[in-house]
């Protein structure tokens, strides 16, 4: 309409100038919109007259230099109002472009010089921005190169990073950038100063000026001459490194450029070919019209993915990674498609903290088509990014671990170089970062995989060692030594033995942990052997090493070198008080042990039967020297005697070969006897060492320990070797007791205590502890009757306990420097001395019933038994609150036997006792090292069968304290997987297999079962659902225990039964043990099977309806899986009486996997006892209400009415009954009711023909021709396909009550075949893995029928078959992905937009507001037809869309219900938007995006104009980067949730809502 008048006035007026300079002065709001409108149809108008135009253009000229420039500096005419000056400034921009298209060039020259001028002098923003926006209009005409030069530059400088910050650089790229392309003279100069040889802005910025200049750059025409941006390396390069930015828009920005010229590539059909940038570059960018179609579907599908990985969010995620397969198939064929695009751009950016990372090893799979750089560039900061943060594996981890491991087997394509170089780099980087478990694990198991080949020297054996420290980080002992398993294979794998020597791969292999991994006993030792042996004389030879004989294998020279400077100590060292490292000792002992099994595989290939040893001899010879003169020979260098001993304990503490008989471990036999016989002499020096005053120092207690751990070694030496040497053992040990306790008895007559005293009582106390933990433990020697014991015995039962050392009041000066370095302080050998005490003091505990039995009566025994036990406790409870947390097992052991001789007397001592011991557990729950032997500890404690028993016979506070603990620890472990798997079995092994073989202790222990029942009921349901790390963490270790013995880790790590589901296996087997004919037992499975029943009418009244997989479900599941285990035990008068129960929980509520056990139950129990029919009937008598959601139930029990009879002689009457009950449920209104009825009748009356009944001769022209018609139901509706669907049922087809009857069947094929989670199965090999409550030998219910294990869910399950057929697209590959519209194809020439505008408004006749809402980027008719009705509701000025043909479609239709008929809509293609915007904003309309970028407004806060037009961007790629800095601005909408969008349509209607509000409020302010 405006339109019109202004062309009705310039036709009705004589003096179009005089017009002009009339509305300019003075020059408002309102005036300069007129005047921007006058002059856009002048200059539309085509020439006048030669004089007219002449006046025009002088009018033109005065109305641009004094009336739109000084209002566009904000002087004159400029409103007072902010936002009236806006819009005059708006009107005003427009006006000036119109003006310089009447003047032409002078007047464009002049802008320029003007506005050039003004940049230079500075001014601030406003005068910058009035400049940029009088360039804007001059730019398209301007003619003077010199002119030009300088308006490119001034716009570049803008753009630079040294520009005028990020305000100034979207100005000038939206605004003067596009100007300057449009002229084909400036526009070479902007690109030679943006990608030239001078200085190029920074990828943000460039991407920002490239995306500007896209139209002219890439044109959807032919392209400007000598200009073709696709052939520019630097572009290329630039895009490249935009799509790895981390900024999103700039990602953006750099992915639109992409798809530009692949459009216009393909449009063309071009012939190009980009240069590279260095001679040896591949090109980085090439087209041909001969494989036009197939670049077409390469780059389609690589920004398609590219996209989709934008989206972060893995339901959309997922679908894609397959796709990755076919683009690096594609850009490996023939010549490279693109070489950068392989190069890991769209792997870089990959969402990693919230996607599933294993499904990331799709994405490896082109490794061997990558340069060496390229691939651990890309893996080195990608993949490892990915895999560090692992949370989670939804496929099998068999599987992932597969992938990964191909990964790696391509690398055996590679050439030597490249494999080599690669190989290096990727370990290099793999050390550069900390490591969880899983990551770690299986990047080392494809390191593993690798063939064999030699490209690691001895920097890669380094860098291997150094990601062995890596997996030392991660308290997943499993894992971790699984993780070192693999590595050690890489390095036998990978290793050029050439380039390596003996001292560098023994350094390496003291990096593994022979407790964890590399130990005799296993597979990888024998691996490991050979490898060095087939390699012995090609390993590089050390400079130090003289290996000149040829007779002896290089690995034995070695060792032997190594052994002789191993006990090399010069004499100076001789009172060292530093204890040596360890490190070295190891060393020795691994390297003696593999040389000695080396030569044995030697000499086994060769045949030889007997072996002489001679080079294992020659080993051990130095160290038998030293060891056979440490008692005679005092003048032995400390640091010699260390080492020597040292080397010794580790000889001592290997492991034998899997062997029938310890004497056929060859080697080791012989090593135990040559050391054997300097036993008297080792122990003379041990025995001078302890008791005399030798020890002085505090870094003499690290030799005490040293000295104490040999004595039980040497005991086990003798046992297996040399039994004649036990006397002198026990010479040893009764001169060490006695020697002990007469230092510990001593007392100085100094006032001033000395550092050596004190030091040589805490070595005599801890000799003690050391002998009472030999006495105390499992080695078969009887040492009680040595006389020193008894008094030992003595002297514990009447010492002070927790007697503390006073410090030192001085410290020798010559000792000065070992104390300050010393690691243990003063407060550290203290405690130490205090645990020692109560170390003792548990073997006497255990020895004895009271302290004192046998000793002479003493003033101390005038103490009754239960006051010294008082004491103790006491002393206990004072030892517990001074000592570490790591040091107070001994004390919960002295408390479990004295507790219970207390509980009666002094109940409130002992609940103090149960309180601290808990308080300092659950202070260790974090510490992962100390935690687990502590809480053993702990359990043995409180969970002992005497504590439990008397507690519970008194039922008194610590009854209720011990219950509360032990919810206490259930609820800890729903955090710490493992503490409930501890305490259950414990308790289940002490409760039905009592250490005592007694009767009565059995009795005693087990009725400990019933007075805890929840334990056992908490047990059956226990499982977690959310935690989701943890059970990621059990799977990987279940897959890594099915490896077996081919994993080392597996024979040397003792398995900790940690699992979530070992906790209801453990109570399961207990169940299982339990015998119905015993009374206790019987008793307690009634008592559990009451509280589980409780439990589940607790879960159902809580909640009435659940979800699938929800906690409520999994409960129910668990409870009724328990109740089934526990059905065949029960008796017929216990069923009696519950029974009901059942038939209740049937009418509740449940998910199909709660159903089927509850049917199965009821099945069980009638087959059983069918005299409970009559109660079963009953349920068929309730109201409608109570039956219409449960009746299905009933009538699948029916379905299995055979089996329910089988045990029924009489079986007319019942038949008589069911087919009456079924017969009315035929007839039911619900479709899913009858079908249940249905199949029912079905199976009755089957067995009704086959018994013959006569009575039912009546009915069976009625039933036969019922059942004929359902079976031939005719066409292919739901009816038909549900009827065959539950037929096909497992449980009605396959599944057999009775002979299926199985833990397989209850815990694993049933979850599994109703849907269940996974975390939800239970497989049989899990309960073989659980062995600490085995199940009984004659145990049948274990495995079921095959028919039914090899059923799949998808053999029954309803399956939803796509009901899109008909619009599947033609490549059956992208049907499960979301493909994006490309916006500018298909594009149409430009409309007279403001006209189509209002024409369409002005036939409908409505518009109720300002807002206009441009929907032109959405393609899906559902949100347009959404948008339409919101923008309808609202009163929106007009809906913008991409193609009035959306009106047409019945999706847009039905939801729009007929809005477009009442709401103007306009027709604005997406390649037309640039051009509608601009036009928009010169009417004075504000540009709002609804975008997430780093400065936009939050909705809350934002105030709408009234002249607002709304933005919304594509429903996957958002609002495009040539359109974002066209925006005045952006606003997002406030979240509070996990997912990162919403959906277009609810986003606009939000906006639209808002800017509704906002402007009712302003309406009803104004009246």
């Amino acid at each position: 309409m405006e339109v019109v008048l202004a062309d009705t006035l310039l036709s009705r007026c004589g003096d179009r100038a005089a017009l002009l300079r009339a509305l300019s002065a003075p020059l408002s709001a309102e005036r300069a919109e007129a005047l921007r409108l006058l002059l856009q149809r002048l200059a539309a108008s085509g020439p006048a007259a030669a004089g007219e135009a002449e006046a025009l253009r002088r009018a033109a000229w005065e109305v641009a230099l004094e009336r739109c420039r000084p209002l566009l500096r904000g002087g004159e005419g400029a409103a007072a109002g902010s936002a009236e000056r806006l819009r005059a400034a708006r009107a005003a921009r427009g006006a000036l472009r119109y003006c310089v298209q009447l003047c032409g060039a002078p007047l464009a020259a002049r802008l320029a010089r003007d506005a050039l001028g003004e940049l230079a002098a500075g001014g601030g923003a406003a005068a910058q921005e009035a400049a940029v926006e009088a360039l804007v209009a001059a730019a398209p005409r301007l003619e003077e190169p010199e002119l030009l030069s300088r308006c490119a530059a001034a716009a570049l400088a803008l753009v630079r990073e040294e520009g005028e910050g990020e305000a100034a650089a979207a100005l000038v790229a939206g605004r003067l950038l596009p100007a300057l392309g449009a002229n084909g003279a400036a526009l070479p100069r902007v690109w030679e100063g943006l990608l030239g040889s001078g200085g190029a802005a920074r990828a943000g910025r460039a991407l920002l000026a490239l995306s500007a200049l896209a139209d002219a750059l890439l044109p959807r025409g032919p392209a400007a001459p000598g200009l073709d941006a696709r052939l520019c390396p630097r572009f290329w390069r630039l895009v490249q490194d935009g799509l790895t930015e981390r900024d999103g828009l700039c990602r953006k920005r750099a992915r639109y450029l992409l798809k530009r010229a692949l459009d216009l590539s393909g449009g063309q059909r071009a012939e190009l070919r980009c240069a590279p940038d260095g001679g040896h570059e591949p090109s980085l960018f090439w087209w041909s019209a001969e494989k036009n179609e197939q670049l077409l579907q390469f780059w389609e599908t690589y920004i398609l993915i590219m996209e989709t990985l934008e989206g972060n969010q893995i339901h959309v995620i997922k679908p894609v990674l397959p796709k990755l397969n076919s683009l690096y198939e594609l850009a490996i064929s023939g010549d490279k498609v693109c070489y950068w695009t392989t190069n890991g751009c769209p792997l870089r950016k990959f969402p990693v903290q919230q996607q599933d990372k294993c499904e990331l090893c799709r994405l490896l799979r082109p490794v061997k088509h990558f340069s060496s750089q390229s691939a651990v560039s890309f893996h080195g900061h990608t993949w490892m990014g990915i895999q560090k943060d692992a949370r989670s594996i939804n496929r099998s981890l068999s599987s992932f671990g597969n992938e990964v491991t191909e990964v790696f087997g391509y690398l055996s394509h590679s050439s030597s170089r490249r494999r080599k170089s690669f190989l290096l780099k990727f370990i290099q980087k793999m050390t550069s970062r900390h490591w969880c478990a899983v990551p770690i694990l299986f990047l080392s198991m494809a390191l593993a995989s690798i063939p064999a080949c030699k490209v690691l020297g001895a920097e890669g054996l380094h860098a291997l060692r150094d990601v062995l420290q890596c997996t030392m980080i991660t308290h997943q002992i499993l894992l971790r030594g699984a993780a070192q398993c693999y590595l050690l294979q890489t390095t036998m794998h990978l290793t050029d033995v050439e380039k390596v020597s003996f001292s560098e791969v023994s350094s390496f292999l003291l990096s593994l942990r022979p407790e964890e991994s590399l130990r005799r006993d296993t597979l990888l030792w024998t691996e490991l052997c050979s490898w060095l042996q087939v390699n012995d004389r090609c390993f590089r030879k050390s400079v130090t090493s003289d290996f000149g004989c040829q007779e002896t294998s290089s690995l034995c020279q070695y060792v032997r070198s190594l052994v002789g400077e191993y006990l090399k100590a010069p004499a100076s060292e001789r009172e060292n008080c530093f204890m040596p490292d360890w490190f070295e000792a190891k060393l020795v002992s691994t390297m003696i042990l593999l040389a000695a099994d080396v030569e044995q595989m030697k000499n086994k290939c060769s045949g030889k039967s007997n072996i002489e040893w001679i080079e294992l001899e020659t080993f051990l010879n130095p160290l038998l020297d030293v060891l056979m003169k440490l008692g005679s020979n005092a003048y032995i260098p400390t640091l010699k005697t260390d080492k020597s001993l040292q080397l010794l304990l580790k000889l001592l503490q290997t492991r034998w070969l899997k062997c029938s008989n310890a004497q056929d471990d060859e080697v080791l036999f012989f090593i135990w006897k040559s050391l054997v016989t300097p036993v008297e002499s080792i122990l003379e020096f041990l025995l001078r060492r302890l008791i005399t005053n030798e020890l002085s120092t505090v870094g003499d207690l690290d030799r005490c320990d040293l000295y104490l751990a040999l004595i039980p070694e040497i005991m086990n030496l003798c046992l297996k070797v040399n039994l004649k040497k036990m006397s002198s053992i026990k010479n040893f040990l009764s001169s060490l007791i006695s020697a002990s306790i007469r230092n510990l008895q001593e007392r100085s007559s100094e006032k001033e205590l000395k550092l050596k005293e004190q030091i040589r009582k805490v070595a005599s106390m801890a000799s003690l502890a050391a002998v009472c933990e030999i006495m105390d433990g499992e080695l078969q020697v009887h040492l009680e009757s040595l006389p020193s014991v008894d008094a030992l015995k003595k002297f514990i039962s009447f010492s002070q306990f927790n007697e503390v050392l006073k410090k030192p009041s001085y410290i020798e000066e010559k000792n000065s420097l070992c104390e300050e370095k010393t690691s243990q302080g003063w407060g550290k050998i203290v405690a130490r001395y205090v645990r020692d005490q109560w170390i003792c003091l548990r073997f006497v505990l255990n020895s004895f019933a009271t302290l004192a039995q046998g000793c002479e009566e003493t003033s101390v025994m005038s103490l009754s038994m239960a006051e010294r036990s008082k004491e103790i406790i006491q002393s206990a409870l004072e030892a517990l609150s001074i000592l570490p947390s790591d040091q107070v097992s001994p004390v919960f052991d002295c408390m479990r036997v004295l507790v219970p001789k207390l509980l009666d007397s002094s109940e409130a001592l002992c609940i103090e006792a149960f309180d601290l011991a808990w308080k300092i557990i659950s202070s260790l729950s974090n510490t992962q090292l100390i935690f687990w032997a502590n809480l053993k500890a702990f359990v043995q404690f409180i969970f002992d069968t005497e504590v439990l028993a008397v507690a519970a016979s008194a039922k008194g506070q610590a009854y209720t304290k011990i219950k509360e603990i032990i919810f206490k620890l259930i609820d800890l472990s729903t955090t710490k997987t493992g503490v409930f798997n501890l305490v259950l079995s414990h308790c289940c092994q002490s409760w039905i297999f009592p250490t005592v073989d007694e009767r009565s202790a059995l009795t005693n222990a087990f009725l400990n079962a019933g007075n805890y029942s929840e334990l056992i009921t908490e047990a059956c349901v226990f499982g977690t659902v959310f935690r989701k790390d943890q059970r990621h963490i059990q799977d990987v270790h279940a897959f890594i225990e099915n490896l077996g013995e081919k994993c080392a880790a597996n024979v040397v790590t003792e398995s900790t039964n940690r699992d979530d589901h070992f906790v209801r296996i453990c109570a399961v087997k207990f169940l299982c043990l339990l015998d119905g004919t015993n009374i206790l037992h019987k008793r307690f499975m009634e008592d559990i099977f009451i509280k589980l029943l409780d439990k589940d009418e607790l879960v159902s009244r809580s909640r009435t309806r659940y979800y699938a997989n929800s906690l409520q479900h999994r409960i129910k599941n668990r409870v009724w899986q328990t109740l089934l285990v526990l059905l065949p035990k029960l008796n017929q008068n216990f069923l009696s009486g519950t029974l009901d129960r059942v038939f209740q929980a049937g009418f509740s509520n449940n998910q199909a996997s709660v159903k089927y056990f509850i049917e199965w139950i009821v099945i069980l129990t009638l087959h059983k006892y069918p005299q409970f029919l009559d109660k079963f009937w009953d349920c068929f008598c309730y109201d409608e209400d109570k039956l219409k959601k449960s009746i299905c139930t009933f009538l699948s029990v029916l379905a299995h009415f055979d089996i329910i009879l089988q045990n029924t002689p009489e079986k007319k009457p019942a038949l008589k009954k069911a087919l009456i009950v079924v017969l009315q449920w035929c007839f039911s209104h619900n479709f899913s009711v009858r079908l249940y009825a249905l199949i029912a009748l079905k199976k009755i009356w089957a067995m009704c023909r086959m018994l013959h009944v006569e009575e039912f001769e009546a009915l069976t022209p009625v039933i036969e021709s019922s059942l004929q018609q359902v079976e031939n139901m005719h066409g292919t509706g739901n009816a038909r396909r549900n009827w065959q669907r539950i037929q096909d049922h497992f449980f009605f087809a396959t599944f057999h009550p009775v002979e299926d009857y199985s833990l397989e069947t209850i815990f694993y094929i049933i979850p599994r075949l109703s849907e269940l989670a996974e975390d939800e199965w239970i497989s049989l090999s899990r309960f073989g893995r659980f062995t600490d409550i085995p199940l009984p030998a004659a145990f049948q219910w274990c495995h079921s029928r095959t028919e039914l294990r090899e059923l799949k869910p998808s053999d029954w399950a309803q399956q939803d078959m796509g009901s899109h057929l008909a619009e599947a697209d033609s490549q059956t590959e992208w049907t499960d992905v979301q493909k994006k519209i490309i916006p500018w194809k298909n594009s149409t020439p430009s409309l007279d937009l403001e006209m189509a505008f209002q024409d369409r408004a002005a036939k409908l006749g409505k518009s109720n507001s300002r807002l206009i809402v441009v929907a032109s980027l959405i393609d899906k008719p559902t949100n347009l037809g959404g948008l339409c009705r919101t923008s309808e509701i609202f009163g929106a000025s007009a809906l913008v869309v991409g193609s009035l043909h959306y009106v047409q479609d019945k999706q847009f239709q039905h939801l729009s219900v007929s809005a477009e008929q009442w709401l103007p809509l306009v027709e604005v293609k997406p390649s037309q938007l640039v051009d509608y915007l601009q036009q928009k904003k010169t009417e004075g309309y504000t540009i709002i995006g609804v975008e997430q970028t780093a400065k936009s407004f939050d909705l809350t806060e934002y105030c709408f104009p009234e002249k607002s037009l709304l933005l919304l961007g594509n429903e996957h790629e958002g609002i495009p980067a040539n359109l974002i800095h066209h925006l005045d601005v952006c606003v997002e909408i406030p979240q509070q949730g996990i997912i990162r969008s919403l959906n277009v349509h609810v986003s606009g209607a939000l906006l639209i809502w808002e800017y509704t509000r906002q402007q009712v409020i302003k309406q009803k302010q104004q009246q």
